[in-house]
Protein backbone atom coordinates (compact mmCIF):
# COMPACT_ATOMS: atom_id res chain seq x y z
CA UNK A 1 0.00 0.00 0.00
CA UNK A 2 1.17 3.64 -1.14
CA UNK A 3 1.26 6.15 1.53
CA UNK A 4 0.50 9.64 0.44
CA UNK A 5 3.62 11.95 0.51
CA UNK A 6 2.92 14.81 2.76
CA UNK A 7 3.81 18.66 1.05
CA UNK A 8 4.45 21.90 2.38
CA UNK A 9 3.70 24.96 0.45
CA UNK A 10 5.65 28.01 1.05
CA UNK A 11 4.93 31.70 0.66
CA UNK A 12 8.20 33.93 -0.59
CA UNK A 13 8.86 37.68 -0.60
CA UNK A 14 11.05 38.35 -3.29
CA UNK A 15 13.17 41.66 -2.63
CA UNK A 16 14.72 42.83 -5.64
CA UNK A 17 15.51 46.28 -7.72
CA UNK A 18 13.70 44.79 -10.86
CA UNK A 19 10.90 41.81 -11.22
CA UNK A 20 11.94 38.77 -11.22
CA UNK A 21 9.83 35.97 -13.98
CA UNK A 22 8.96 32.59 -13.16
CA UNK A 23 11.67 30.74 -15.50
CA UNK A 24 14.11 32.93 -13.80
CA UNK A 25 12.89 32.09 -10.17
CA UNK A 26 12.23 28.44 -10.93
CA UNK A 27 16.03 28.01 -11.84
CA UNK A 28 17.48 29.62 -9.69
CA UNK A 29 15.98 28.19 -6.51
CA UNK A 30 16.82 24.42 -8.45
CA UNK A 31 20.47 25.53 -8.63
CA UNK A 32 20.79 26.68 -5.40
CA UNK A 33 19.00 23.31 -3.82
CA UNK A 34 21.58 21.41 -6.53
CA UNK A 35 24.49 23.43 -4.88
CA UNK A 36 23.92 22.68 -1.60
CA UNK A 37 22.67 19.18 -1.60
CA UNK A 38 23.53 17.46 -5.16
CA UNK A 39 21.40 15.17 -7.21
CA UNK A 40 20.38 12.76 -4.14
CA UNK A 41 19.48 15.45 -2.19
CA UNK A 42 17.45 17.51 -5.02
CA UNK A 43 15.49 14.23 -6.01
CA UNK A 44 14.25 14.14 -2.07
CA UNK A 45 13.09 17.46 -2.34
CA UNK A 46 9.91 17.11 -4.62
CA UNK A 47 9.73 20.82 -5.43
CA UNK A 48 6.91 22.74 -7.26
CA UNK A 49 6.11 25.76 -8.49
CA UNK A 50 2.75 26.40 -7.59
CA UNK A 51 2.20 30.48 -8.42
CA UNK A 52 4.56 33.65 -9.13
CA UNK A 53 3.35 37.02 -9.09
CA UNK A 54 6.15 39.54 -10.34
CA UNK A 55 3.68 42.30 -9.86
CA UNK A 56 3.45 41.68 -5.87
CA UNK A 57 7.11 39.67 -5.80
CA UNK A 58 5.58 36.57 -4.45
CA UNK A 59 5.69 33.42 -5.27
CA UNK A 60 4.58 29.95 -3.53
CA UNK A 61 6.32 26.70 -3.58
CA UNK A 62 5.75 23.11 -2.52
CA UNK A 63 8.06 20.86 -1.33
CA UNK A 64 8.18 17.40 0.94
CA UNK A 65 7.74 18.31 4.74
CA UNK A 66 10.97 16.34 5.31
CA UNK A 67 12.67 18.99 3.20
CA UNK A 68 11.53 21.66 4.46
CA UNK A 69 14.41 22.88 6.15
CA UNK A 70 16.54 22.48 3.21
CA UNK A 71 14.62 24.31 1.19
CA UNK A 72 14.55 27.06 3.08
CA UNK A 73 18.35 26.64 3.73
CA UNK A 74 18.71 26.68 -0.06
CA UNK A 75 16.18 29.89 -0.62
CA UNK A 76 18.58 32.05 1.79
CA UNK A 77 21.69 30.70 -0.05
CA UNK A 78 20.27 32.45 -3.60
CA UNK A 79 21.69 36.09 -3.49
CA UNK A 80 21.56 37.20 -6.90
CA UNK A 81 19.40 36.13 -10.09
CA UNK A 82 20.30 37.16 -13.69
CA UNK A 83 23.51 38.61 -12.30
CA UNK A 84 21.20 41.15 -10.49
CA UNK A 85 21.37 41.11 -6.48
CA UNK A 86 17.80 39.71 -4.81
CA UNK A 87 16.93 38.28 -1.87
CA UNK A 88 14.36 35.61 -0.67
CA UNK A 89 12.55 35.58 2.36
CA UNK A 90 10.22 32.89 3.66
CA UNK A 91 6.97 34.58 4.56
CA UNK A 92 4.96 31.56 5.97
CA UNK A 93 4.61 28.00 5.86
CA UNK A 94 1.19 25.54 5.99
CA UNK A 95 0.17 22.21 4.76
CA UNK A 96 -2.60 22.88 2.69
CA UNK A 97 -3.01 26.06 -0.26
CA UNK A 98 -6.09 27.51 1.03
CA UNK A 99 -4.72 27.79 4.59
CA UNK A 100 -1.39 29.57 3.06
CA UNK A 101 -3.65 31.97 0.80
CA UNK A 102 -5.68 33.27 4.49
CA UNK A 103 -2.71 33.54 6.29
CA UNK A 104 -0.25 35.28 4.03
CA UNK A 105 -1.78 36.53 1.01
Amino acid sequence: MLRRVRQRYLVLRIMSEETVNKEDLIKAVWNAVLQLYGEYGTSQVNLATIEVDPERNCAILRCSHKALEMVRASLASITEINAKPVAIYVLGVSGTLKSLRKKFL
